[in-house]
């Protein structure tokens, strides 16, 4: 693919990145004017810069229809790094909406500042076509989350996540980088369309030794088994939004960058073999994701640890549409994170209020929620049946399409093992909820009151609304995803 001359246009491709910069700079510069209950609106002010962000990114920086690699091979302008920005923002804007009332952090400009650096780059990492631009990104991305999930340093369970999310970042990253240069060293080339011409000649056991280095680092941003160990411990000690962040568009950038790098650099055309190895090697992590993930759920006390664990399985689904390596395979996988980002961020969302209001992240606390808050209740019913993909709900659309994309790519065997797992998981969705609606309140916090503030009720009606449109409208997502496909190949 020819790289385009420098065009003052091409200001244009980079609108959502330029205009985060300038949204940080922004929040940073009222958190010094604004005092005390001012400092409130930092939050609101984050979620509005970051919905006009997204329109003028729909507005301006649609892709054309044939894809364009910009600003020297660094960045490839395609529906790929289009529809995953949207991804990322929707999830940072609802982020930052459930931070609003989380004291201290939802009240200090750093923390939005750090939130909208990491979601640069995201951004970033979409739309990278160059190995050095593909790690400056994922580097970008990381160093935030890690003091995000640390950031609250008078609480030692924040602390220690922060510094276990940094330890095990750090070395997974080193593996992946040794994998880069392996790749850059038998190809003599850092743009990773021009990779696989270079690539023919070398022995297929020391590409497959590469690509397994590789694997390394972004499995481990995806939380996929046997790179999930710090997801378990992270997500129980991040503010819990930041735990919903991490789960969601942290996630969805890392299978960015992997469907990105499969398609690119080991395409099924020039590497038949290749394309087998890399085929059996996600599959087995996705297997190992959905049996590890939700069967190790089922004996969580910790919702947030349930979450996680759950998480971990999840990332098995997706890598399901990954491993069929089919149009089919990365259009359901894409839907699926889109189907994930609402349901997760509406799921994390519930827990945030009730732990904030009655002090614990028990699964025992929510006992007798139904009874306290009905509307609240409905609310987490819909995210956790979603989740088990159970209809009308979005989570059932996204499972269909990567279990029948399985099948045609004649991996029936691991659409089995999801079908296996989905029915392990709904149990313990069903065990929460059997807690909401059949059993009375155990702890004495959980007679207060569970007001709803605006900014919740916002990204809550966001969440919501996007779980039951996605599952029962899916025409138009299902178009959206196969736009974010068409930039792959």
């Amino acid at each position: 693919m020819e790289i385009q001359a420098f065009t003052p246009e091409m200001l244009l491709a980079i609108l959502p990145e330029i205009s985060l910069v300038v949204l940080g700079a922004l929040v940073l510069l009222l958190d010094l004017i604004w005092r005390g209950t001012g400092r409130r609106n930092l939050g609101w002010v984050t979620a509005a810069g970051l919905v006009v962000i997204i329109g003028l990114s729909v507005a301006f920086s649609r892709p054309a229809a044939d894809p364009q690699l910009i600003f020297g091979g660094m960045l490839r302008f395609d529906g790929t790094a289009f529809v995953f920005r949207l991804i990322f923002m929707v999830g940072a804007a609802v982020t930052a909406l459930l931070m609003v009332d989380q004291q201290p952090e939802g009240r200090q400009g750093e923390f939005y500042a750090l939130m909208l650096i990491a979601t640069l780059g995201m951004n970033l990492m979409a739309s990278a076509a160059n190995l050095i631009m593909l790690y400056l990104a994922i580097e970008t991305t990381s160093l935030p989350l890690y003091i995000l999930a640390g950031f609250l340093t008078k609480d030692p369970r924040s602390t220690e996540a922060g510094i276990k999310y940094f330890l095990f970042g750090a070395m997974t990253s080193a593996v992946m980088l040794y994998g880069f240069s392996l790749l850059y060293g038998f190809s003599g080339t850092t743009n990773l369309y021009e990779m696989a011409a270079q690539l023919g000649q070398i022995p297929t056991v020391i590409l497959v030794l590469a690509l397994m280095l590789v694997l390394v680092g972004f499995g481990f941003k995806v939380s996929a088994v046997p790179f999930h160990f710090w997801a378990p411990d992270v997500y129980e000690g991040a503010p819990t939004p930041v735990a919903g962040f991490l789960s969601t568009a942290s996630k969805a950038a890392g299978f960015a960058v992997l469907m990105r790098m499969l398609v690119a650099v080991f395409p099924a055309e020039t590497f038949a073999q290749m394309h087998i190895n890399w085929t059996l090697l996600v599959s087995i992590l996705a297997a190992a994701s959905m049996i590890f993930g939700n069967v190790l759920a089922l004996v969580q006390k910790n919702i947030k640890r349930l979450l996680a664990y759950s998480s971990i399985g999840q990332a098995g689904y997706v890598l399901i549409g990954v491993a069929a390596g089919s149009a089919l395979g990365y259009a359901g996988a894409t839907f699926y994170l889109i189907s994930y980002l609402v349901t997760n961020l509406a799921a994390f969302g519930i827990v945030a209020l009730v732990g904030r209001i009655v002090c614990s992240d028990e699964i025992s606390a929510y006992a007798g929620l139904q009874r306290r808050n009905p509307a609240l209740a409905l609310a987490l019913l819909v995210a956790l049946l979603s989740l088990g993909g159970i209809p009308p709900f979005s989570g059932f659309v996204g499972k269909l399409l990567i279990f029948n994309a399985a099948v045609q790519s004649n991996l029936l065997w691991l659409a089995v093992v999801g079908i296996a797992t989905s029915v392990i998981g709904l149990y313990y969705y069903l065990y929460v909820l059997k807690m909401v609606y059949a059993y009375p309140a155990q702890l004495p916090e959980a007679d207060r009151p569970l007001p709803l503030s605006a900014p919740w009720k916002v990204a809550m009606a966001v969440c919501l609304i996007g779980i039951l449109f996605i599952g029962t409208v899916f025409g138009p997502w299902y178009t959206l995803s196969s736009m974010g496909v068409t930039g792959l190949f």
